[in-house]
């Protein structure tokens, strides 16, 4: 498709456009005035269509999933570098059945598209997880927690083993290396008899089983990461920590059974007890992190009211509707599909969705959408032609975008890569060279095993997930949770920073911002309004009690009728004939009919509507907020304006973030007039606004085409966009599937924390770097005593605590000091 030739799904996002007119001078066509205007404005950055992005995010070959393949998306516990994306890619393609596979270790996700008759999804979690890995549904908690159990269990069964291991050398075999440094001669002696006597046979062996249990209970994540690393034939830090451990472990058990002194097993032992404990520190630090989001609000719908022929209600799950049937929501369900209104006159909330911060009047004929919440009333549905959400597809989109965002090469890996192949070829030719030179087959062997050994020293495998450790530890303590350690290596500045605007620039809770109404109109709008579950009705309640210093509680007197009324007998608070329109309520209160709503609702009750009530709600909807008329006796008095108050600190953080040459732009679900004020904003370059989710993701997409771009939201709409960007943060206080699409969260919502993740990026990238320069300063001085023969593998062993020392030390600094 190229830019002049008409869409069959919008340009920009590719959403349906059928019932939509909106174009552009080229005949392109559009879902929405939003995605016109996001491509007016992006469109010269580059020829793009949606099938270019959907291309480039398939690496490069277009993804073509053939009619009788479905897709299935799985976690995967165990990947942690471009590596073990490669092999789990190649070896999904390889099964029967599969078109495409695509993963992603930052998200630790993978998505295939395969055959359901051939193979199943439990076939591909059987494939992947015989690799070694675990992998699982991404609804899967239980098989998650078993997957956080094992890693655990490997680093208590290590550190278990490994202190029995340790204990027997401190004990017995160091004293006769180290001779009257220990204990005195005669001891001394003993021991290094007892080692040369019939018994050290069965003393080795026992170490030997010890160690390696070890190697291969705690070693199995490093060794089935170097498996992958030799397999694809890409080097990473988990082959050059294997290559140093099974290099001790090997010559050391060749040690015991040809009855050599010299036996190695405590390195193997420290090798991977020491990196393990590392990995795992970190990823306990991120779990403590995550726990801090855990009462983020997950917005699913697993089942749906059916409304049977004889009118009856059965429940029944989401996946078993069929196309026309008809459904029921109540006031504070969610709709469970996308569907038509056939019954009923409500308000539905669409914010998971558009992110639009007001509630939509919906009647008999009109279009809702799977996963929107109905604040008022009840509404009978029609569910639509593919029975599907429109929240499940934004999922998708999100699940899509997840997992075919290739994560970045780690610098510890990058170096690897160079470095693995050298010290292999090294340990060989100098092992060659002092066989040639006559030194003998155990000598050569030793100092051959010395350069493997201090070649990979513990402190360049704790370089980078105790720096990534500091980081996210130094985040949380200034309330920010980072869910991707890689922010630290690929997101350090930011050439765009894209804000949503309601419940991130904004706070997304409906306030009164002005009133023209006398105090006793006031209070009677209010007791009206206490009885609607309308956001903006509970805005109106609510500034009463704050007002009385009370505590009256919203009720609500809807029915499944969508409008009715309260008894006939006048209740306790002073209202009779309380009605519940889509628009506003209605009502007699002490004695006196009063109307609070839209001006509609006013013109079908045949109202008056004065000139002067009329200009105030006009100006009230220019700056983007919800003018409410509120009138008595046939007649309106006044009008109450709602909106969502601008989150403190807003314009400061925008100004600073500016002041460092960074472009600001406002993408919204909303409509212009909302988002017109910031238009107004000096900080902000771009203003975007309704724009759907899928069209939100786009944008995203084309701005990174410019430089690194940066998105900060809160909500489902935004989700997409979020995982989309070089670094999506989200707000603490959003959904669950926001937080999850996002790298890093702002627990408190301080928007001011936005270029606090940046200062914590360039400074956990400083402390990476700099552990792996204290690292390479000991293989600089190490190597070449171990070539020349001045180093034995013990006195490597020692030197690469000494090492290890350095960087735990240095990664336990504050980094923001």
């Amino acid at each position: 498709m190229t830019e002049n030739q008409p869409a069959a799904g919008c340009t920009l996002c590719d959403l349906p456009v059928a019932g939509s007119d909106v174009t552009d001078d080229q005949g392109n066509r559009f879902c929405c005035v939003g995605c016109r205007n996001v491509h007016d404005a992006l469109g010269d950055v580059e020829d793009v269509t949606p099938e270019d992005v959907r291309r480039e995010r398939a690496g490069g070959g277009e993804r073509v999933v053939p009619d009788d393949h479905e897709t299935t998306y799985l976690e995967v516990d165990g990947m942690h570098c471009a590596t073990c994306e490669a092999f789990i890619e190649s070896v999904a393609r390889s099964t029967e059945g599969v078109s495409t596979a695509d993963s992603s270790y930052v998200t630790g996700t993978v998505r295939i598209d395969h055959d359901p008759d051939a193979v199943s999804e439990a076939d591909l979690q059987e494939a992947i997880s015989g690799l070694g890995y675990s992998a699982y549904s991404r609804d899967d908690a239980i098989s998650r927690r078993k997957a956080d159990n094992w890693s655990i269990g490997r680093v208590i069964v290590g550190v278990l083993m490994g202190m029995t291991v340790m204990l027997q050398y401190v004990l017995i075999i160091y004293p006769t290396y180290f001779g009257g440094l220990l204990y005195d001669e005669r001891t001394t002696e003993f021991f290094t008899q007892t080692l040369s006597s019939d018994l050290a046979t069965p003393f080795y062996l026992t170490i030997a089983a010890v160690t390696t249990i070890i190697l291969g209970v705690t070693g199995k994540p490093i060794l089935q990461g170097a498996y992958v690393a030799a397999r694809t034939r890409s080097p990473n830090m988990d082959l050059l920590v294997a290559i140093a451990a099974v290099s001790a472990y090997l010559y050391s058990t060749l040690s015991v059974v040809v009855g050599g002194a010299h036996v190695y097993y405590d390195v193997t032992v420290a090798i991977i007890v020491i990196v393990s404990a590392g990995n795992y520190y970190e990823s306990t630090i991120k779990a403590e992190a995550t726990e801090r989001l855990s009462d983020l609000t997950a917005v699913r719908i697993d089942d749906a009211r059916r409304i049977r022929e004889d009118g009856s209600h059965a429940e029944v799950a989401v996946s078993d509707l069929e196309p026309g049937e008809r459904v029921l929501v109540r006031a504070g369900e969610r709709v469970p599909v996308d569907g038509e209104v056939v019954e009923g006159d409500v308000a539905i909330d669409e914010a998971v969705i558009t992110g639009e911060s007001l509630p939509v009047g919906k009647s008999v004929g009109d279009a809702v959408v799977g996963g929107s919440l109905v604040t008022d009333g009840a509404v009978t549905i029609r569910v639509g032609e593919d029975a599907t959400s429109s929240l499940d597809r934004v999922t998708e989109l999100v699940w899509d975008l997840q997992s075919s965002s290739h994560g970045i090469q780690k610098l510890a890996d990058k170096l690897a890569t160079v470095f693995v192949p050298v010290v292999l070829v090294l340990s060989v030719v100098v092992t060659a060279v002092y066989l040639a030179t006559g030194a003998g087959l155990t000598a050569g062997l030793l100092v051959g095993l010395t350069v493997l050994i201090v070649s990979c020293p513990c402190a360049l495998g704790l370089a980078t997930p105790l720096a990534v450790a500091a980081g996210i530890r130094d985040a949380l303590e200034r309330s920010i949770v980072v869910f991707d350690d890689t922010v630290f290596e690929r997101v350090r500045e930011a050439d765009t920073v894209v804000f949503d605007k309601t419940g991130t620039l904004t706070t997304g809770e409906m306030t009164v911002v002005e009133s023209d109404l006398d105090d006793e109109l006031l209070e009677r709008a209010a007791r009206l309004e206490a009885r609607s579950s309308h956001p903006v009705g509970r805005a109106i309640a609510a500034e009463r009690r704050l007002a009385d210093g009370g505590t009256v509680e919203p009720t609500s007197g809807a029915t499944e009728a969508g409008e009715a009324a309260t008894g006939a007998d006048e209740p306790a608070d002073g209202i009779d004939s309380f009605k519940s329109h889509r628009n506003g309520v209605s009502g007699v209160v002490d004695g006196e009919e009063v109307v609070v709503g839209h001006p509609d609702l006013f013109r079908r009750r045949e109202w008056t509507i004065p000139e002067s009530i009329a200009t105030r709600i006009e100006a009230g909807r220019e700056t983007g907020r919800v003018p409410v008329a509120v009138g008595r006796d046939g007649i309106a008095e006044g009008v109450i304006v709602v909106g969502d108050d601008l989150r403190e600190g807003w314009e400061e953080t925008l100004e600073a973030i500016a002041a460092t040459d960074t472009e600001i732009v406002v993408l919204t679900g909303d409509d212009d007039r909302a988002a017109g004020r910031f238009r107004e904003v000096p900080s902000v370059d771009r203003v975007f606004a309704g724009v759907p989710p899928e069209g939100k993701a786009e944008t995203v997409d084309r701005l990174k085409r410019t430089g690194r771009t940066v998105m900060v939201g809160d909500g489902t709409n935004d989700a997409p966009a979020l995982a989309a960007a070089d670094l999506g943060i989200a707000l603490g206080g959003g959904t669950a599937m926001a937080a999850d699409a996002a790298d890093v969260a702002l627990v408190d919502d301080d928007l001011g924390s936005v270029e606090t993740v940046f200062e914590l990026a360039r400074a956990t990238d400083r402390r990476v770097k700099a552990n792996i320069g204290w690292a390479f300063c000991y293989n600089a001085i190490a190597i070449p005593l171990a070539v020349t023969g001045l180093l034995n593998p013990l006195f490597a062993a020692l030197a690469m605590g000494a090492s290890s020392l350095l960087v735990v030390t240095n990664s336990t600094r504050s980094l923001l000091e």
